[in-house]
């Protein structure tokens, strides 16, 4: 009788694996999913021997979902970075730069947080920034041109830059997406580039404030 059994067993799995091999993969699992827009991985280095210029790595484009998945799970999270390392994603042709064509007449939505709150807020804050600009979340993305984290000693902070400051409604919408989808309970502020290149960000003033 146990032999019998243990014929059935055998034979139950053999016909299963057979049908198994034999079976067609469904396509959903074969096609990628596209994302409207191609995407750059850019990272700063920080090395006191080369210009900030030359500090500025693109490192990989993804336009696809799965793509950035499988990226995202083999780079460190900002908070493993060294102080003074930047990530940045932008829209691919679009260097994270406040001269690059694209940047040079608008701005960027500024979240800064102290480090205290690197280990709970930082990798959640940048993967839920990543995924709104990815996922083309945000009531105007034709103005989104991409994003930046620096890891800093004492404040760290994460921007979101538009392309032109005159479309003052879409740049404001997109502040309040940004602060609803992060949960921010305080004010976030909205600073020109060309205020930023001359001044310290942190005496820069904000044009708006959500």
């Amino acid at each position: 009788m146990a032999g019998n059994t243990t014929e059935e067993v055998e034979g139950s799995a053999g016909t299963e694996t057979k049908t198994n091999n034999n079976a067609e993969i469904p396509p959903e699992f074969l096609i990628k999913h596209p994302l409207q827009n191609s995407w750059s991985l850019w990272f700063y280095d920080n090395d006191k021997n080369k210009t900030w210029e030359e500090n500025q790595i693109e490192l990989t484009t993804f336009d696809t979902v799965e793509d950035f998945w499988r990226l995202y799970h083999h780079i460190k999270a900002p908070s493993e970075l060294r102080q003074g390392h930047d990530y940045a994603v932008f829209k691919k042709g679009i260097r994270p730069m406040w001269e690059d064509d694209a940047n040079k007449m608008g701005g960027r939505w500024l979240v800064s947080l102290e480090k205290s709150k690197r280990n709970s807020d930082l990798d959640r804050f940048w993967l839920d920034v990543i995924l709104l600009l990815i996922g083309e979340n945000f009531e105007n993305p034709e103005e989104i041109c991409g994003a930046v984290v620096n890891v800093r000693a004492k404040i760290d902070k994460i921007g979101v830059w538009t392309a032109d400051i005159s479309k003052q409604q879409a740049v404001i919408d997109i502040g309040r997406k940004l602060k609803d989808q992060l949960g921010i309970h305080g004010k976030i502020g909205f600073q020109i580039h060309r205020d930023t290149m001359v001044k310290h960000s942190s005496s820069t003033k904000n044009l708006y404030t959500v």
